[in-house]
């Protein structure tokens, strides 16, 4: 009746239904739990999986673990595109974010510049370099070259038409160490036909299709496929051979070259100080730690730990050089 009593009946519904909603939520909780935890730290990878950023970063996030300042959780995530510079880009516009890592190496320098990307890594904050390896030059299990001397008579032979290829970008570790080697045989810049690869992966796929000839990849790339037998190493851009491959280095066979492949981590700009320090030190523990020396042997990999503003140095040597050498090839 207007002006009369309201009727309890409403809220006794509305109670009704805030513990049908409780309920419901615990239900929910019982079957799927909680939300998951953020991860305290994200790697991210510039290419697809399978190849050697991808390799490295997945083994920095296994060795690094909890404790000595490490985070509980860390997460590898791949971001193709661009030669790499999706993620440079990405890890740049991300400024203080002290939770994200880049994983990168001299084929992310390179192709910045090929790309004529707006971003470099100078843009970003260096936390150390990793590791270094040689490449390997390889060819499928049955291919014709037996040996690294037959490939280069006819790598010389203006008649013969090679495909050689990489899972590198124009400018990549593997692009440079054909470029390298192509010199030292005396062949005129651009006479290269390089095929260039999303990835290791795409690169294996595609020699063991023989849709190339030839290919160079980091020495500890394509192990298994190695020791499987699936292809044959030819030679080794070291200074020594590798443990595990067949093969002679350049400088065995004749060649005057040495050439080695480095990766390591950035974080983006504008990060605080203290940050830059604990992510630092999170990476110099991890290092002599047991998981990752297991790593650097499996995979073929030499320490070649470099921190902070030696690193940022280093960086800068590295963009001189290759900016050099892609203009002797006229790549610039």
């Amino acid at each position: 009746m207007p002006g009369g009593p309201r009727s309890p009946r409403p809220v006794l519904a509305a109670g009704a239904a805030l513990v049908l909603c409780a309920a419901a939520a615990l239900t929910a909780l019982a079957v799927w739990g909680p939300e998951p935890r953020p991860p305290e730290l994200r790697l991210v990878v510039p290419n697809p999986p399978g190849g050697g950023y991808d390799t490295t970063a997945r083994a920095v996030a296994e060795a690094l673990g909890p404790g000595a300042g490490a985070p509980d959780r860390a997460e590898v995530f791949n971001l193709p595109g661009g030669a790499g510079t999706s993620a440079l880009s990405r890890t740049v516009h991300e400024k203080g974010n002290g939770g994200l890592l880049l994983q990168m190496g001299l084929g992310l320098v390179a192709g910045a510049q090929v790309q004529g990307s707006e971003y470099t890594v100078a843009g970003t904050t260096p936390i150390a370099r990793l590791l270094e390896e040689p490449e390997v030059v390889l060819v499928p299990a049955d291919s014709p070259y037996t040996g690294f001397e037959q490939l280069a008579r006819d790598w010389r032979d203006p008649d013969t038409v090679l495909r050689l290829g990489g899972g590198s970008t124009r400018g990549g570790p593997d692009h440079l160490a054909l470029l390298l080697i192509g010199e030292e045989l005396g062949l005129d810049p651009g006479e290269l036909g390089y095929v260039r690869h999303d990835g290791g992966g795409d690169a294996l796929a595609a020699l063991l299709r023989h849709e190339v000839d030839v290919a160079a990849a980091g020495a500890g790339e394509y192990r298994h496929a190695i020791a499987a037998g699936e292809l044959r190493p030819l030679a080794v851009t070291g200074a020594e051979r590798v443990p595990g491959i067949d093969a002679p280095t350049l400088r065995e066979l004749g060649l005057d070259l040495e050439f080695t492949n480095w990766r390591g981590l950035v974080a983006p700009p504008g990060i605080t100080e203290q940050r830059r320090r604990e992510l630092t030190a999170m990476v110099a523990a991890m290092r002599t730690g047991p998981r990752w020396q297991k790593a650097l042997e499996e995979n073929h990999w030499t320490d070649a730990y470099l921190e902070g503003d030696r690193f940022g140095r280093f960086l800068q040597e590295e963009e001189d050089a290759v900016r050099e050498l892609l203009r002797r090839q006229g790549l610039d």
